[in-house]
């Protein structure tokens, strides 16, 4: 674990010295930032409207990035997202006091607001005299984050058919579910990170991960017994057509490499399939019965969720759907919740999958 505090404030010190105890008392030692080597977790504190990014130099160090508030936190996501991105984060705890009038200090009411990339939402409130259980609460909040391990390298092959070159029927369902998540509302635009970053951090951005851009939703649809077609990542999902650009095939998955494996056409430069592919992968390895599935920002009432906010890509979020899945009645018509996060959904094809649940999709995914 490594700390950036920057200026220490008292209320900074305390937050830090609480939750730098809390993961001791799991295993983890306390390093300086700058020069250390394979980090697993940086808490990097930042002021809220001055980004200062953390350039981590692995894809297994985790950033949590801590900005404060003077006043009460009224809307996280509106106020703060872009404090997340600007500082190449992968979680955001933005505190507030917790009353009108109050100051941000040690021992004083407060929330931390958890903004995840998916903008997700979530508050741990604290007050006098909770220090212990506040603590794990909050250490409880990051360690399903923190120690996870991402799955979004890809191995581009430039082996796909000819025929294929403009895509199949398959595809044509792909990109009328996007367009079908966008005439219901439920289909968020990219966000543009060249609003946010500068020239200098989206290249090491693109270097480190291969993220060109931000979306949400991503669709699949099986091929064959060991291929599926899905859609790419930070493309508009409303308007996928380029096979290899906005929708690309998956043949494999090298465990031993942690890499994800695609056929292209030769005369196309890809973009990076979606960071959840390992865990589609993984569904239509262990269900043959799934022709297709739909992962939505969405909601369904009464589904059950999986027990931890795994960040999209990791191979934890992977399991914890197989494993639900696992448990359905029928695998290959399910519909599994991911806590704080949405739903996956499969199905015999696109089109089915709306035909059965698509009327009962509503926005609000629950936080807890």
């Amino acid at each position: 674990m490594a700390g950036d505090q920057g200026a220490a404030s008292p209320f900074r010190t305390w937050f830090a010295e609480g939750l730098a105890q809390r993961l001791a008392q799991d295993g983890y030692e306390q390093v300086a930032a700058e020069g250390a080597e394979e980090l697993q977790l940086v808490l990097h504190f930042v002021e809220r409207d001055r980004f200062r990014p953390f350039r981590r130099q692995a894809q297994g160090t985790f950033v949590a990035v801590i900005a404060e508030s003077s006043e009460p936190i009224r809307d996280a996501v509106r106020e703060a997202y872009r404090v997340l991105i600007g500082n190449l984060g992968n979680l955001l705890m933005y505190i507030g006091p917790a009353q009108d009038g109050q100051a941000l200090a040690p021992g004083q009411p407060l929330e931390v607001h958890f903004v995840t990339l998916e903008q997700g939402h979530y508050v741990e409130p604290y007050g006098p005299g909770q220090e212990a259980s506040f603590f794990d609460r909050v250490y409880a909040r990051l360690k399903p984050l923190a120690t996870s391990t991402l799955v979004i390298n890809n191995e581009f092959i430039p082996d796909l058919e000819e025929e294929l070159w403009e895509g199949d029927e398959l595809t044509e369902q792909i990109s009328r579910a996007g367009k079908r998540l966008d005439e219901m509302g439920l289909l968020p635009a990219p966000f543009p990170l060249d609003e946010v970053l500068t020239e200098r951090d989206r290249r090491h951005l693109m270097k480190l991960f291969g993220v060109g851009g931000l979306s949400y939703c991503n669709f699949s649809a099986r091929k064959d017994s060991t291929r599926f077609w899905m859609s790419a990542s930070g493309v508009d999902k409303s308007n996928m057509r380029e096979i290899g650009r906005d929708i690309l095939m998956v043949k494999g998955y090298d465990g031993a490499r942690n890499v994800i494996l695609l056929s292209v056409p030769p005369h196309v430069t890809p973009r990076r399939v979606s960071v959840d592919a390992i865990e589609h992968w993984m569904i239509y390895q262990e269900f043959p019965g799934v022709g297709a599935i739909l992962h939505a920002h969405a909601w369904i009432d009464g589904v059950e969720a999986t027990p931890f906010n795994y960040p999209c890509g990791t191979l934890e979020m992977a399991q914890a759907v197989v494993e639900k899945l696992r448990q359905a009645p029928d695998p290959a018509h399910a519909v599994v919740g991911l806590k704080n996060h949405g739903l996956t959904i499969t199905g015999e094809s696109l089109d089915e999958i709306f035909a059965r649940v698509g009327d009962r999709l509503v926005s609000q995914v629950p936080m807890s």
